[in-house]
């Protein structure tokens, strides 16, 4: 006799790992390599996680796109992606608007990846024309219905990632909805869709606390935003109470950021930018079969000696000189070898152990602090906007606002005192 629908449908959900089981069965990672537009790709996947990272997603693949042209899937996917040698665990991340097309998506890599995510935070331009990423937030009905397809028909997991509206409640009621439509994960990345660019600004995490707070206890967690440092990946967890933190621009220029044991070994935190560009150099050419890997190469390669560049710029003309095509003998004798040539010297110095220091400053009023560290060495990025960087402009913003409670704060004392001896002259 042939199966009811709903009795397979019951099948599928019995056999695959939910929630706190699927957190489980990966290991319980904590530091998580973001999904970012065509730079999480195989190669730096495999890059992170040997600087600590413990879970990574794919790049955001577009899953109409995905589910319909062979070439944008040979561009986006290879036979490596999801190699259980390399490349797990892993979540594969789609933006998305149909269900049905969301599903052709997912059923295509679901034996290569734990999950599947839908991806409902990009902020960007190309997401608003379209309708996909943080521009579904007000269509819950739309996102419940994409998150319920792959819940109910997929054979593994479905996840989601979400930013926050102004308002706790209502980010509180879209949280429940997301995950009442069967999102196993839930990562919550402490911007509005506003804050993006140079209006990025500071993650709020106190929204991201108070959703941790007010969901299931059981809910798989996972926090984003104002990730800079090593420290800062413990100090979120304990802060929100969440089971890991993702980093995205972080890990982009440092992906030694991972590295959060206890050690005061400055390589491992903030590694030389020789070692690191040679090392993925030698992984993408390694698993050459991944183009988005040699796609992504020299945007790569931007970040990581971003700190160097401005000191070299003969190298950064050669780096801009490359692409995809660019044969990897002449990528390796332009960038690679002049980069180790550059830091090599460097290090020949008689005071090079005086040069060398990477030095932390004091505690700042978001909680944590900013590190000192040579042009040498992979290091944040602080992105300036009129002249004045990120950092300088946080820092600033939240003394202004220190001050400003300050003073409401004595004025109103003032007003209280001043009420108080008004009352005693009338008794």
């Amino acid at each position: 006799m042939t199966q009811n629908v709903n009795d397979v449908l019951d099948e599928i959900k019995a056999k695959k790992m939910l929630g706190r089981q699927l957190f489980e069965s990966i290991g319980s990672p904590t530091k998580i390599v973001a999904p970012m537009v065509d730079q999480s790709e195989l190669a730096w996947r495999i890059l992170s996680r040997r600087y600590g990272a413990t879970l990574a997603y794919t790049p955001m693949f577009h899953a109409k796109l995905f589910a319909t042209s062979e070439k944008y899937r040979r561009d986006m996917w290879c036979e490596i992606d999801g190699n259980p040698e390399i490349d797990r665990p892993l979540v594969v991340q789609f933006c998305a608007n149909d269900p049905e097309y969301l599903l052709q998506a997912a059923r295509l890599v679901q034996d290569k990846c734990d999950a599947v995510d839908l991806n409902l935070g990009c902020p960007q331009g190309i997401a608003r024309k379209g309708r996909y990423g943080s521009f579904l937030m007000e269509d819950w009905d739309l996102i419940h219905k994409l998150i319920r397809q792959l819940h109910d028909n997929l054979d593994i997991p479905v996840t989601a990632k979400i930013r926050v509206f102004p308002e706790r409640e209502k980010t509180l009621e879209y949280a429940k909805m997301v995950l009442d439509a069967g999102a196993q994960f839930l990562t919550v990345h402490g911007r509005l869709r506003e804050q993006k660019g140079q209006k990025t600004g500071l993650a709020d995490w106190e929204i991201v606390k108070y959703l941790r707070e007010n969901l299931p206890v059981d809910t798989v967690f996972f926090g984003n935003g104002n990730i800079l440092y090593p420290e800062d990946i413990s100090r979120g967890i304990k802060h929100i109470k969440c089971d890991a933190i993702m980093s995205a621009e972080g890990n982009l220029y440092n992906p030694g950021i991972f590295n959060t044991h206890e050690s005061e070994q400055k390589d491992d935190a903030f590694p030389r930018v020789d070692h690191v560009a040679r090392e993925y150099f030698e992984i993408v050419r390694k698993y050459k079969e991944s183009q988005a890997s040699r796609i992504a190469m020299k945007s790569h390669m931007f970040k990581i000696l971003r700190p160097l560049l401005p000191h070299h710029t003969d190298i950064r003309a050669a780096l801009a000189s490359l692409n995809a095509k660019t044969p990897f003998e002449e990528w390796e004798e332009k960038v690679i070898k002049a980069v180790e040539s550059v830091v090599e010297a460097i290090f020949a110095q008689e005071n090079i152990q005086e040069l060398d220091q990477v030095v932390k400053g004091a505690v700042e009023l978001w909680g944590g602090f900013y590190v000192t560290v040579p042009y040498w060495r992979c290091q944040p990025y602080f992105r300036p906007v009129n002249g004045v960087t990120a950092d300088k402009r946080l820092t600033e913003g939240l003394k202004a606002q220190s001050e400003s409670e300050s003073n409401d704060n004595k004025r109103k004392a003032e007003s209280a005192l001043q009420r108080g001896n008004e009352k005693e002259v009338k008794v």
